[in-house]
């Protein structure tokens, strides 16, 4: 690797941070998916919009999908599975019948209910190695680097 770059004006301590980056996110999905998601068959996706939908008890289709980092598309997919599984309502947007607006169904709010500790005890185990400093540093530098992306035109 190092003669391949070598020529290359190359920013690597850039590079590696964002490879570590994502080599943790992944690691930490996966984590999270086989651990305590397979038990209750969700996805990393379909948690996140259950998590989000269960934090704003009722939100527009398009802002979950902003808030979950995905596209509609995508959204319509998952969301269309949890309604089956009766976790997710639809319900058409009172003041116009284009927009969607979903909320998570009583099944939904008792599987976030037990599922939340559950998933906080193990996002405990993935900073267990760090002090408490170093997990408030990790947080706001991570912070950082959303928002300066979410700000600057991609």
């Amino acid at each position: 690797m190092s003669e391949r770059l070598a020529s290359m004006p190359l920013d690597m301590p850039a590079m590696t941070a964002v490879s570590n980056l994502y080599r943790a996110a992944g690691a930490i999905r996966n984590h999270f998916e086989h651990t305590v998601l397979a038990p209750y068959n969700l996805t990393w996706t379909g948690w996140v919009v259950l998590w989000v939908v269960w934090i704003w008890e009722e939100i527009e289709t398009r802002h979950v999908a902003a808030e979950a980092g995905i596209s509609k598309g995508t959204l319509t997919g998952v969301a269309g599975t949890l309604e089956k599984r009766g976790l997710l309502e639809r319900r058409t947007h009172p003041d116009d019948g284009r927009r969607v607006l979903l909320r998570l169904s009583p099944a939904g709010v008792q599987l976030m209910t037990e599922l939340f500790p559950v998933f906080n005890k193990q996002e405990t185990r993935v900073v267990e190695s760090l002090n408490p400093e170093e997990v408030r540093v990790l947080a706001g530098a991570l912070r950082k680097i959303v928002v300066g992306l979410e700000d600057t035109p991609a």
